[in-house]
């Protein structure tokens, strides 16, 4: 099935890639574009290509495409309070496939029966689609049979399945919680991705937790015995938020150049928040030279959360050609959909100033900005709402209130029905500002009965309320 990435009312393409081996089993639309510095927002020129799907584990064709992996249903649920039920998260599976995403870390097996079976039907329903994009289901598991063979058991019914095993490999980790020489976890490392493969699981990914802080050189010896033992991809994490973008770009590429065999598997990120950085030190690795990216929806997860889907995917659509012609295969119109599923089946909210899915991300109050917006959208917007799925009520994004001008309070009574001359509009602007110094938000109704004159003191005390 042919999907579109985005509406593109923002954009246009001047670049076309060749064709990228992704995890599905058909053909999809790949549509390549960025920001244009000389036209107006509305000039569009678009190109497609249709993308061979033969999905490789270790490699991906085109070097600039990126595989987003998306982790909400394991690390996303993490975050307290965001636990979901396993029809919730069998929806958010089916939601995330047709968003597009790579792959589905689809749960922790091991940790109880119900996570098991939700992973099974996961890999069954969502990885086996009879229509559109078919993911990779991903099972995480602790460097352990027991828990690799509970991995393996929830999604070897997928299509595409994979299971990644993990230890940490930082000094403070060895030492205080695992209580293993360095040695010992080379050796667990090396044992278990190759106890996974002898299960048939041809796509194991292997985790160095806490990888942002270990040794360099004992690091780069744990991903390499990694990669003998036939891991086809290194997930690289920062995994309490501590890197900064700079330092954790040149993990990156001195992983790259310093693991034996790196040059031959996918590197993965997977960054959290607890700096803020998340985002940031996701798009420096992907700069870098990782090609898989690990995200959640809304950025939940544990602590102060993950690096966010919507910021990498938008960021990296945005400003793809400055990173080096970086793309993903997310549609991103079904983005808007995909944050409110989340939010209202975790109970998680969005804070309103949340960069893309946040409820003012495309909402303008100050006079200066509606002018702008009202002449031309591209003055504040850098990317419009219909990118992301959303359509909002008013084709500007107005939202009135005391900081509001002249113009946008014209725009907002045309659109009303209403057409006022200069001097009737400033007198019915001068009660306007009078009712916003007493209201937040004004809405249709208020203005109808501005024009009305019929804003009584009951009235007034109930906007002060």
């Amino acid at each position: 099935m042919a999907t579109s990435l985005s509406n593109t009312s923002s954009f246009f393409s001047s670049t076309i890639h060749s064709p990228t081996i992704a995890a599905t089993s058909t053909n999809r639309t790949f549509s390549y574009f960025k920001p244009s510095k000389t036209l107006p927002r509305k000039s569009v020129s678009m190109i497609t290509c249709t993308l061979n799907n033969a999905y490789i584990p270790h490699h991906i064709q085109d070097p600039n495409r990126i595989r987003i992996l998306d982790t909400t249903l394991r690390d996303g649920e993490q975050a307290p309070g965001a636990s979901m039920t396993q029809k919730q998260k069998l929806a958010i599976a089916h939601q995330l496939a047709r968003l597009g995403v790579d792959i589905i870390e689809a749960g922790f097996p091991a940790s109880n029966k119900a996570d098991l079976e939700t992973v099974k039907l996961i890999a069954q329903e969502v990885g086996n689609s009879a229509a559109g994009h078919i993911p990779v289901i991903m099972g995480l598991a602790r460097c352990n049979k027991n828990d690799i063979d509970k991995a393996w058991e929830a999604v070897k019914y997928a299509k595409y399945p994979r299971i990644q095993t993990f230890i940490a490999t930082s000094e403070i980790h060895m030492n205080h919680k695992l209580k293993m020489s360095k040695e010992q976890v080379i050796e667990k490392a090396r044992t278990m991705v190759a106890y996974a493969r002898s299960l048939g699981c041809n796509d194991v990914q292997f985790g160095a937790e806490d990888a942002g802080r270990s040794e360099r050189e004992f690091l780069y010896e744990v991903l390499g015995e990694a990669i003998k033992a036939g891991a086809t991809t290194l997930c690289i994490p920062d995994t309490v938020g501590y890197n900064w973008p700079r330092e954790f770009g040149q993990l990156i590429a001195d992983i790259k150049s310093n693991s034996h065999g790196a040059t031959n598997v996918v590197i993965s990120t997977h960054c959290h928040n607890d700096l803020g950085l998340a985002v940031a030190n996701t798009l420096e690795g992907a700069y870098s030279g990782a090609r898989q990216l690990e995200v959640t929806i809304n950025g939940i997860g544990e602590r102060a959360g993950n690096a966010s889907l919507e910021e990498v995917v938008m960021t990296l659509k945005c400003k793809g050609e400055l990173l080096g012609g970086l793309y993903t295969g997310v549609d991103t119109k079904h983005i808007a959909m995909t944050s409110k599923m989340v939010e209202d089946y975790t109970g998680m909210r969005v804070q309103p100033h949340k960069p893309i899915v946040g409820a003012n991300a495309f909402s303008h109050e100050s006079g200066i900005h509606q002018d702008g917006v009202l002449k031309n959208k591209s003055t504040y917007e850098i990317m419009s709402p219909e990118d992301i799925g959303i359509h909002r009520f008013n084709e500007a994004g107005l939202t009135l209130g005391k900081l509001s001008g002249r113009h946008a309070l014209k725009a907002k009574l045309f659109e009303l029905g209403y057409n006022f001359d200069e001097n009737e509009l400033n007198q019915l602007f001068l009660r306007f500002k009078s009712l916003a110094e007493m209201k937040k938000i004004i809405t249709d109704e208020d203005l109808i009965t501005l024009v009305s004159h019929k804003v009584s003191e009951a009235q007034v005390e109930y906007y002060q309320a």
